[in-house]
């Protein structure tokens, strides 16, 4: 355990981060597992809803530093990509 007062202000600061990030890192990943799932559910409407809702909270993970700008934009392109292809059938 820390015994420098700086060190203890560190490790109250590190958990309120951790919580903070760990909140950040779940809204995105049900942001992404929704979508995905009216994908593959086939309702075009409830998607492309879904896709502009997603995406902006894929932007404010970024603002946040919770993921970096190019795994954004990966996950971005994928997504558009498999709306793109569902709304194609």
């Amino acid at each position: 355990m820390a015994n420098h007062f700086s060190a203890l202000k560190r490790a109250r600061q590190t958990e309120k981060r951790t919580a903070v990030n760990r909140t950040n890192r779940s809204r995105l990943r049900t942001a992404l597992r929704g979508l995905r799932e009216s994908i593959a559910k086939g309702d075009k409407k409830a998607a492309e809803t879904s896709f502009r809702e997603t995406v902006s909270v894929i932007d404010k993970a970024i603002q946040k530093g919770t993921i970096h700008k190019n795994t954004a934009a990966r996950y971005k392109s994928r997504l558009s990509a498999r709306l793109k292809a569902a709304s194609a059938k």
